[in-house]
């Protein structure tokens, strides 16, 4: 398979032991939504329809981040910002 770059890579602090994720491409998005997020909500199954449509060229891939990134929120992960050290 070919993973699909999404742009700037979106990093998240995963755990309270300062574990950080770095999403780089819409496949790992994906694959956190389904396999590894730790709440089931509708933001979670918002960001999955848009990434699959996004994955299949029918929504922008721009608009996949954001839903991603929403329900990152949700989920209760943290954005790390590229200029940011995690204590």
């Amino acid at each position: 398979m070919i993973e699909i770059y999404w742009g700037t890579p979106l990093s998240l602090l995963t755990s309270p032991e300062g574990d950080v994720q770095k999403f780089g491409t819409i496949e790992k998005a994906r694959y956190w939504l389904s396999r590894k997020w730790p709440v089931s909500d509708d933001a979670q199954q918002r960001a999955l329809t848009t990434i699959d449509a996004a994955m299949n060229c029918m929504a922008p891939v721009g608009e996949a981040r954001k839903a991603f990134m929403t329900a990152a929120q949700t989920a209760g992960f943290v954005p790390v910002l590229p200029t940011q050290r995690v204590a």
